[in-house]
């Protein structure tokens, strides 16, 4: 289905963005990766589905950095066509404990980012009379919870930002939407299970059980892959009329 189109997908080599990267690479895409730690198996394991992969190691709060992402997808795929802004990072205090360069990181990778992303991609995608933009944001983009300001603050700027910029190409063969997930069982909610179960003397599977029994009521984890078909739907010409939405995938989370 997407054969001949590339997907930049930030934040990729692990968890929620690999997962979206390989539901689209199974459709055909070839794949601009991006994130820290090791590339190599990751871009193993989408080369392995037949599609050309790239890596960029951008740190996607510096604009100089994704100037420069962009600036190699332009070179060596031709431009963007699919655009997903997954880039993001966490931290947990109360307001007035919260460190102000933690409060900026966040800022700058789970919200500017996808801006400069966006405003450096966008005139290609107009310029090839296709393209779409997704939009990784969270249920924490709809409602809030305590200790996570930053966090809960990008991620409802993530929303509004979908919202207008789906608005400004509501006419053009772009489309603009969010993606928010629940609970994902990433590397990093894992660490909290740990902790959790370390905490409460329970088994890892009771951990995942109460973690989840707060906040989302299928007592199910949503799966990077899930999240990828999803992608893959609104990448789709059935999908060409859906403009500006906050997509939840979160167990009836936000249904309470």
């Amino acid at each position: 289905m997407l054969k001949g189109k590339t997907a930049l997908v930030t934040g990729s080599t692990s968890g929620i963005g690999l997962g979206i990267a390989l539901s689209l690479a199974r459709q055909g895409a070839n794949i601009i990766l991006n994130g820290f730690g090791d590339a190599e198996a990751p871009k193993a394991e989408v080369a392995a589905l037949g599609v050309k992969v790239g890596y960029h190691g951008a740190d996607m709060s510096k604009p100089d950095d994704i100037a420069a992402l962009i600036a190699y997808a332009d070179a060596e795929f031709g431009g963007v066509d699919i655009l997903v802004n997954n880039a993001g990072i966490q931290f947990v205090a109360p307001v007035q404990d919260f460190p102000i360069e933690k409060w900026d990181a966040i800022i700058a990778i789970n919200l500017s980012s996808a801006f400069h992303t966006t405003r450096l991609a966008l005139p290609g995608m107009l310029k090839k009379g296709w393209g779409r933009i997704i939009n990784l944001a969270s249920t924490h983009g709809l409602v809030a919870s305590a200790q996570k300001s930053a966090y809960v603050a990008a991620k409802h700027g993530l929303v509004g930002f979908t919202k207008s910029v789906a608005l400004e190409t509501a006419t053009t063969p772009v489309t603009v939407n969010a993606i928010c997930p629940g609970w994902v069982l990433t590397p990093l909610v894992q660490k909290q299970v740990d902790a959790r179960a370390a905490a409460e003397g329970v088994d890892g599977e009771e951990a995942k059980r109460r973690l989840l029994a707060e906040k989302q009521p299928s007592l199910q984890f949503t799966t990077p892959e899930e999240l990828g078909e999803l992608a893959v739907f609104l990448c789709s010409a059935a999908a060409q009329n859906v403009r500006g939405q906050a997509w939840a995938m979160d167990g009836g989370w936000t249904a309470q």
